[in-house]
């Protein structure tokens, strides 16, 4: 019944040990999400650069796999490049080494030392999770969340690292455990059930953890027993490098599944680098054990936590020193691996970058769909200047290449909703929150502009059918309207992309005097009917052309309205009552940038007779 208990109390631990991991990492990667974001944008081809770069990514996200996600999702949104993308992933291997540092607080002894006592996890674990509640609990600010859920992950961390040292205790000295150590005595035997064990649980951290554990608790039974069986060096150093393998496996599937090229050259050289590292590293210490080099005490004695977290640590570090080098070779064997296929371009790649994996930093993730939605916002642009072009000079052989575009821009739309529905849920910070809102609200005023092009080349193609042309001061009335359209198009984008409230303030004004141009040219287009000067066909085709013109326009003013609503709550949360104001004359700056724009546009418009 005491093994049964016992056996209890390891699967509970090990169970808060996971889940302690589990929430640090995530509060680690929420509260320092902008950094993260900053370090990667920095990379460079440089290899040296580029492994620390991935040693601190990883030493924040508490996790190489994760790293490795994040590297390929990168990669896929065009942020990062092979060559950055391999040094990222040596740098990973030394980054997650930290946390078997940090485990290693667990074993630390306090005696009559108060400083050692406030280390000791017997009191750092719970006064973590006090102050992990209060911060998560009581205070109501969004920034205090991740704080409080990496106090919370570092005290669940320890006490069940020590629910499962109390769990290991009762199972020492059975014949079930002695023969378990007795197997894994074996080197072979050590480096599959680490490789195995690492697989199973999807963690190289959370197993070198498991390891700690378990040595720390016979070297403690050793110490009052010295016939009990020990974790020793020569058993413990196979068994972290087949967890060092078992990485492998996890990295495999994620670069495998629904990934670029490049991101699957990038699993290989993690499992080509890990692997020709393990061999290396594996041969030498068994050269060393069999020519017991350090004495053959050294080999056969009791290890305990610090122990194997400062072995990881340099067996990591020394395999990165070994193979950054040939960090070029790895990069030419994982094209000869994966080879390029002969397939078509794929067309604006900048819009297939987005990548549910980005979840796991929402902070790059973000910035990552604002640049995909810029990007769209673009295409919409450029096509709907095409529009305008083939509205008086209809060319066909234009029809397909905007067509094409047009789809791409749909099929935007449709990614970019799931991308962003599946964002608002991870997302931790009120700015980032408010700018996944903004950015769904952006994508369908984006995928109308693009209709609206479309619409004006339908128009185009009526005329085209019918043999009917506008008449020259229609042509010219056009002109001026389009090039006005075609301006706040440019400034919108523009402003969207530099994340410029400022330039969108200047969206507004220009909007209004387009709505004062519609309304003249309806007028004019109406008298030129009665007084029959333009044919019936025409003259619908030219006021539906300005019914499009005029609804980009508002569109425009939507995006502007809903980015500077980000940073004001009162725009927020009425957004009329914002543009009735501005629009009652009261704004000395609004004012003035409206008389410039009637002087830039109205002013010639009325001038064409």
């Amino acid at each position: 019944m005491d093994i049964v208990s016992a056996i209890i109390q390891l699967l509970g631990g090990l169970a808060m040990f996971l889940y302690g991991i589990e929430v640090m990492g995530d509060g680690l990667k929420n509260s320092s999400g902008a950094a993260l974001k900053r370090v990667l944008e920095k990379v460079t081809g440089n290899v040296i650069m580029g492994v620390l770069t991935g040693t601190l990514v990883t030493a924040v996200i508490q996790s190489s796999t994760a790293t490795i996600v994040l590297t390929v999702a990168l990669i896929g949104a065009g942020v990062l490049n092979l060559k950055q993308a391999v040094s990222i992933v040596m740098g990973a291997n030394i980054g997650t080494t930290i946390t078997a540092q940090i485990i290693r607080l667990g074993s630390i002894e306090s005696g009559d030392n108060w400083l050692l006592w406030l280390f000791d996890t017997d009191t750092l674990a719970p006064v973590a999770l006090v102050i992990g509640i209060i911060l998560v609990m009581f205070i109501k600010k969004k920034a205090a969340k991740p704080i409080g859920d990496i106090c919370i992950g570092f005290g669940v961390l320890f006490i069940g690292l020590n629910l499962m040292t109390d769990g290991v205790k009762p199972l020492i000295g059975t014949g079930v455990f002695e023969s378990f150590l007795s197997v894994l005595s074996n080197p072979l035997i050590g480096i599959v059930f680490g490789l195995v064990l690492t697989v199973i649980v999807q963690s190289s951290s959370a197993t070198v953890g498991m390891l700690q554990t378990v040595a720390t608790a016979t070297a403690a039974a050793a110490a009052t027993d010295p016939t009990a069986t020990v974790i020793t060096f020569s058993m413990a150093y196979p068994i972290i490098m087949g967890i060092n393998l078992g990485t492998c496996v996890t990295t495999a599937m994620v670069c495998s599944i629904g990934t670029s090229k490049d991101a699957k050259r990038t699993g290989v050289v993690h499992i080509a680098f890990n692997t020709i590292g393990t061999i290396l590293f594996m041969i030498a210490m068994m050269i060393l054990e069999k020519n017991a080099v350090f004495g053959s005490a050294f080999w056969n004695a009791s290890i305990d936590s610090g122990g194997i977290a400062n072995f990881q640590t340099v067996f990591n570090l020394v395999t990165a020193i070994v193979l950054i080098p040939f960090a070029g070779w790895l990069v030419k064997l994982s094209m000869v691996i994966v080879k390029e296929d002969k397939e078509k371009a794929q067309r604006h790649p900048e819009l297939h970058t987005l990548d549910d994996r980005l979840y796991i930093s929402p902070a790059v993730a973000v910035a990552e769909g604002s640049k995909a939605v810029a990007a769209m916002g673009a295409i919409a642009r450029d096509n709907f200047a095409r529009g305008c072009k083939m509205l008086v000079n209809y060319d066909e052989s234009q029809v397909p290449e905007i067509d094409e575009d047009e789809n791409c821009l749909d099929a935007f739309a449709d990614k970019s909703d799931r991308f962003l529905i599946g964002l608002s849920k991870v997302v931790e910070t009120e700015a980032d929150d408010r700018q996944v809102d903004m950015l769904m609200q952006t994508v369908p005023n984006f995928e109308r502009i693009g209709d609206y092009a479309t619409n004006l080349v339908e128009l185009g193609q009526r005329l085209a059918a019918e043999e009917s042309t506008f008449s020259d001061m229609a042509k010219k009335e056009l002109e001026v309207i389009c090039a006005a359209v075609n301006e706040i198009l440019d400034i919108t984008i523009t402003a969207f992309a530099n994340d410029d409230n400022h330039a969108a303030k200047a969206i507004e004004p220009l909007e209004e005097v387009i709505d004062d141009m519609v309304m003249i040219l309806r007028d004019r287009h109406t008298k030129r009917l009665k007084n029959g000067t333009c044919s019936v066909g025409t003259g619908l085709v030219f006021m539906e052309a300005l019914t499009y013109l005029e609804r980009a326009s508002d569109q425009c003013s939507s995006i502007a309205v809903m980015m500077m609503a980000r940073d004001n709550e009162a725009i927020l949360q009425n957004h009329y009552d914002y543009l009735r104001e501005i629009h009652s004359g009261n704004d000395a700056a609004y004012a003035a940038e409206k008389d410039r724009r009637r002087e830039q546009y109205i002013k010639p418009l009325k001038q064409i007779v």
